[in-house]
């Protein structure tokens, strides 16, 4: 027969690990931390949105670029990864058609066209493509990066350096070829007191 303090200690050992199981899960619950969302932003819906940008108009291009008017399509990446390279499709290829770009300034086509018209397809598309990681976005913000760069190329201007500046590059060209010149004949002289004597000169 079990004793009535061991029914009585039993019991109350279970009364305090389940009280003291339940104060733990309710602190573990009301626990916030300082840089939670409702902390940093509390009358915001946590809705995420893009937000409207409206390009300045007296920059040529100031790095937006409109995924809307972009043709975006993924594939299976090639290169090593094992069996996983033919399930997930990471491999980028962004393409839009440079004739019909109006986001892009006139001149900035003009000077894409020049520089990559060889690129173009025979539908006039811009082609990029990205298959350096393993992550689809990675990949896209590769392609987007290197859209960017493109554009930021074609958008410098290079400035027409002033006469001055122009006669004192020719100045130096043409005192860097005078001591070219001297030097090819100064170590043909040379090479000409090494050779032994021949025959004829003595």
């Amino acid at each position: 027969m079990i004793p009535i303090t061991y029914l009585r200690l039993t019991c109350l050992s279970k009364m305090a690990s389940t009280a003291f199981y339940s104060t733990l899960t309710k602190r573990t619950m009301a626990y916030k931390s300082a840089i939670s969302l409702e902390t940093l932003y509390p009358n915001s819906s946590l809705k995420l949105t893009t937000p409207s940008f409206t390009p300045d108009p007296k920059e040529k291009f100031s790095g937006f670029i409109p995924m809307e008017k972009l043709v975006i399509t993924y594939s299976a990446s090639s290169g090593p990864g094992g069996q996983n390279v033919n399930k997930v499709h990471t491999k980028v290829d962004l393409r839009f058609k440079l004739s019909e770009a109006d986001w892009l300034h006139p001149d900035i086509k003009e000077k894409l066209l020049e520089l990559h018209g060889k690129k173009l397809s025979k539908e006039g598309y811009l082609i990029i493509r990205s298959d350096t990681t393993r992550s689809q976005q990675l990949n896209l913000a590769d392609c987007l990066q290197k859209l960017r760069n493109m554009i930021r190329d074609a958008a410098v201007t290079k400035r027409e350096p002033a006469p001055e500046t122009q006669e004192r590059i020719r100045q130096r060209h043409l005192k860097a070829a005078r001591l070219r010149v001297a030097q090819k004949r100064e170590e043909s002289h040379h090479r000409e007191l090494r050779r032994p004597p021949t025959v004829v000169d003595l």
